[in-house]
């Protein structure tokens, strides 16, 4: 690399590689590797807020409503959500040990069965709760066929009115060693959040160590080339070697989900944009700052402030800048803060009320 990490660099690399020109709905997920759920819907769930960025002419649920027809699976990376099939082969197995007597019961069963309901399958083995992971009461049947789920021995076939819907499946043939689905996997981990600082890569890429030693693998991954590392202020970042984006991000106004690739790193946001961001959904009210469900806002390369969006649209209205938008039925509401002032320049007050507007078409409940 010709010359040292900037600050600058930094954030355009991080923008442009995760905030890439819009494209189809499996296009987008195959490029990101993995997408985060979450089932909060304020205004919508973080899955279809990070998509809208990405995807052509995306709405609201357009996930779930193509979902069956896409190459994608429902698992467990870094967090829950959605993954591109090539990442998900990268995960399975996980595990060799042996499964219960009940979990095979469950397996037995959900073959017969081809598409399984959770309720499908009391009818069979009954209705008998255990203690789940929160410390609360599950269906027996349910815990079973999450820990299958784990183990890739069913998958999520699709949804019915929320309810995961499952499918027995053979977890993949695996023609590559466990070193090399470690190494395959901090590669993807890297890109999602490059330049990534190596702290937060080590730490996420430590759950796959049963695969092997993740932090051996990163350091053979830097020594080999694949992985570039360089410091800002005594912080090192890595990033799969090539060039990173020197040219300025678009002048745009986008509102970002708590769980965005650009975000998600929260020591990465600070040390980038120079401000702390916090998800205060499960903040008590009379502790929250900037509000349930503040989403970052990003204008050109530069974290501006954040913005909370309520509400949903039945037919477009009039609307102004940073205020609400009316409608027949329903309103959306725009609340923005500031960290330090509004940006005073037109440019800003009208690309704001366009990322309003984008906003406004994503939630319309019909295409």
């Amino acid at each position: 690399m010709a010359s040292a990490l900037t600050l600058i660099a930094a954030r355009r690399h991080a923008i442009d590689r995760s905030l890439f020109e819009p494209t189809t709905l499996q296009g987008a997920i195959d490029r990101l590797g993995f997408v985060q759920a979450d089932p909060i819907r304020s205004p919508a769930r973080a899955q279809d807020l990070i998509l809208r960025h990405r995807v052509e002419g995306y709405h609201a649920g357009d996930l779930e409503r193509e979902y069956p027809a896409l190459d994608v699976e429902e698992d467990y990376l870094y967090a829950y959500g959605f993954l591109a099939r090539p990442v998900w082969n990268l995960l399975h197995p996980r595990s060799h040990s042996r499964m219960r007597t009940f979990e095979q019961k469950v397996l037995d069963t959900a073959r017969g069965l081809g598409e399984v309901h959770p309720a499908a399958l009391e009818a069979h083995l009954g209705r008998r709760r255990v203690i789940n992971a929160w410390g609360g009461y599950s269906k027996a049947t349910t815990k079973a066929l999450e820990d299958l789920h784990y183990r890739g021995l069913v998958r999520i076939a699709r949804r019915e009115n929320g309810i995961r819907v499952y499918k027995t499946v053979e977890p993949p043939d695996q023609g590559i060693s466990p070193a090399d689905r470690l190494c395959a996997l901090v590669m993807v981990i890297a890109r999602i959040f490059a330049p990534s600082p190596e702290k937060t890569l080590h730490a996420v890429v430590a759950r796959f160590r049963h695969l092997g030693t993740p932090r051996s693998i990163v350091k053979d991954l830097v020594n080999a080339g694949e992985l570039h590392r360089e410091t800002i202020d005594g912080v090192s970042y890595l990033w799969p070697a090539g060039d990173l984006v020197r040219d300025e991000a678009p002048r745009l106004v986008r509102f970002l989900a708590p769980f965005d690739p650009v975000v998600w790193d929260r020591a990465r946001f600070e040390h980038l944009w120079g401000w702390q961001y916090r998800f205060e959904a499960y903040t008590p009210i009379p502790k929250r700052i900037r509000g349930y469900y503040a989403m970052p806002m990003l204008w050109g390369e530069d974290f501006v402030g954040w913005a909370n969006v309520t509400g949903a649209m039945g037919a477009m209205g009039a609307m102004g800048a940073g205020g609400a938008m009316g409608t027949a039925k329903k309103k959306l509401d725009v609340k923005v803060g500031f960290m330090d002032k509004r940006p005073p320049d037109r440019d800003f007050t009208r690309e704001l009320d366009a990322e309003i507007a984008r906003m406004a078409t994503f939630l319309l409940p019909d295409r």
